[in-house]
């Protein structure tokens, strides 16, 4: 399932570079960004884990207010000899309201995750499905760089018949525009 999951966000990333590349049209727009920063994870709900970590995503904009988002991300934790990360890549459309310097976008996204932990020589992990639905605020500085004030997503993860569903992650960070 994870393969297929990939594939298929690949294959909608090569579709949106075609369908920028095609449009010669000049737009108040940016086509492309880039955005990578630093996120904080909270898993499991009351009593859960806080976790950090890095959040990195590409967007390809088809017009002023619709785009196709790529969004992966690392979260780190460890305590006592314990150690766990977990990855989410996650692939979908985005939406954007455009208003001067400011842009405030909301997406739903679906991927994969993979979660492992350890202690000293034991080590174990899953994968199965992630689906993030959030948004946020980018403040545009200049016409190449907007920096990210929040983004805010609900992350729910699926695997082996068990359902996570009280997940947030915050993120921040810069954002290069092309």
């Amino acid at each position: 399932m994870q393969c297929k999951i990939t594939k298929s966000g690949l294959l909608m990333a090569l579709l949106c570079a075609f369908a920028l590349n095609a449009s010669a049209a000049t737009e108040d727009f940016t086509r492309v960004e880039l955005f990578g920063g630093y996120q904080f994870t909270h898993i499991g709900g009351v009593g859960g884990v806080n976790t950090n970590g890095w959040n990195a995503a590409l967007t390809g904009n088809v017009n002023r207010w619709f785009g196709v988002t790529a969004d992966f991300s690392g979260s780190y934790k460890g305590a006592g000899g314990l150690s766990a990360k977990a990855h989410t890549f996650t692939f979908g459309p985005q939406f954007s309201l455009r208003s001067g310097r400011v842009t405030a976008f909301a997406h739903v996204l679906a991927g994969g995750f993979h979660a492992s932990g350890g202690f000293e020589d034991l080590s174990a992990g899953t994968r199965g499905l992630a689906v993030l639905a959030g948004g946020g605020i980018d403040a545009r500085v200049n016409a190449r760089l907007a920096v990210r004030l929040f983004q805010a997503d609900w992350l729910l993860w699926r695997t082996q018949g068990i359902t996570e569903k009280q997940n947030a992650r915050i993120s921040a960070g810069v954002v290069f525009c092309f």
